[in-house]
């Protein structure tokens, strides 16, 4: 295109810094990657390219919303706690460490309900009687290995990992059996790009047993509707996978330079989290990194279930204030099953708490 047939409005926009994602319409059909990169590991192999599917798909209606940020302590009989509330008289088990450790490292007791935070607002999707998958046991690596203290990821006992199109093909029967148990895949960022191995990745890791779940990296300069509407195009609405994932993070390579205030950046997320949640019946999960979280995050959200990024030290260390249901613990992980580097992570109960939550419908 010349720039003479450009109109006005649309160079006066252009030339704004952040006024569009880095993959805008014409980058996505020429299958140029976006700048939105969520994790440390950089591409070890050819990134195979795939089909992005049917641009011409009608978007799913959403009624019009007007969300305020919200960030008060949790109401009483909360429905993100009602599928954990009922069951008070299960007995809860936690990772299997020294009992005299956990108040240092902030491990969640018993009496502390470890899995509280992971909760589902609506009813399960086609719910029906719970079948227990084989845990395995975390056979990775890793290539800058981090001194945790008394409590490291080895004293948990469900694993797992998240990928992207960094990680080329994934021989996912591999990848599990060296403790990839479940797996976040990067499905979609701001309102137009889709990981061109999130097809590939979604369906092959179903296949080989792993329980997975989508994530989509969050643009501050493209409206919070678009972006939900987006995902939900591109993402299946599967009664077996986990919740959702709201990435939100600061990422220096973006077009997008925009530094909205704590109330702003609350109201965008609330307007995103609750379109999936209506479309999937599952409360989203939160992946944050400890900048980010310190800057927006901290004391807000408090019926939601986080994902947190803490690769030097144990998260109780990063977020003093803040339970988890994830922990990302390393973005430099090596397993049969990839090539190249991997970020891993543990899920922050033991193996019946895993079963439970699963089985409640929330993955």
């Amino acid at each position: 295109m010349h720039r003479s047939t450009v109109p006005a409005f649309i160079l006066a926009c252009l030339s704004i810094t952040g006024c569009t994602s880095s993959s805008g319409p014409d980058g996505l059909m020429a299958g140029i990657p976006s700048k939105e990169t969520t994790s440390s590991v950089t591409p070890s192999a050819p990134v195979p390219q795939a089909s992005v599917g049917n641009m011409q798909a009608p978007l799913r209606a959403e009624p019009s919303q007007k969300v305020l940020a919200w960030g008060g302590p949790m109401p009483s009989g909360s429905p993100a706690f009602a599928a954990v509330d009922h069951q008070q008289g299960i007995p809860r088990a936690v990772p299997q460490i020294n009992a005299a450790m956990a108040p240092q490292a902030g491990v969640v007791l018993p009496n502390e309900k470890p899995v509280q935070l992971a909760m589902a607002a609506a009813p399960a999707i086609n719910a029906g009687p719970a079948v227990r998958s084989r845990i395995f046991r975390s056979n990775f690596s890793d290539a800058k290995p981090i001194n945790f203290g008394k409590v490291t990821p080895r004293h948990y006992q469900v694993h797992g990992v998240d990928v992207s199109r960094w990680q080329g093909n994934i021989d996912w029967e591999g990848l599990r059996s060296r403790g990839a148990n479940f797996a976040f895949i990067k499905a979609t960022d701001g309102g137009d790009h889709l990981d061109p191995m999130f097809k590939t990745n979604w369906n092959r890791a179903k296949a080989a047993g792993v329980r997975r779940g989508a994530y989509h990296f969050f643009y501050w300069c493209r409206p919070a509707s678009h972006q939900a509407e987006w995902f939900i195009r591109n993402v299946p609405r599967d009664p077996d996978a986990l919740p959702p994932v709201i990435d939100v993070e600061y990422n220096g390579e973006s077009s997008c330079k925009m530094r909205l205030p704590r109330a702003k950046v609350l109201e965008k997320m609330q307007v995103f989290m609750d379109m999936l949640e209506r479309h999937y019946g599952k409360r989203p999960i939160i992946y944050t990194a400890p900048d980010f979280y310190k800057d927006h995050l901290s004391g807000e959200l408090l019926d939601y279930p986080f994902w947190l990024r803490a690769v030097a030290q144990h998260p109780s260390k990063v977020y003093p204030d803040r339970k988890w249901l994830f922990w990302q613990y390393s973005g430099s992980g090596l397993s049969h099953g990839v090539e190249g580097k991997i970020d891993l992570n543990v899920f922050g109960g033991s193996e019946e708490s895993w079963h439970r939550w699963v089985s409640r419908g929330n993955g």
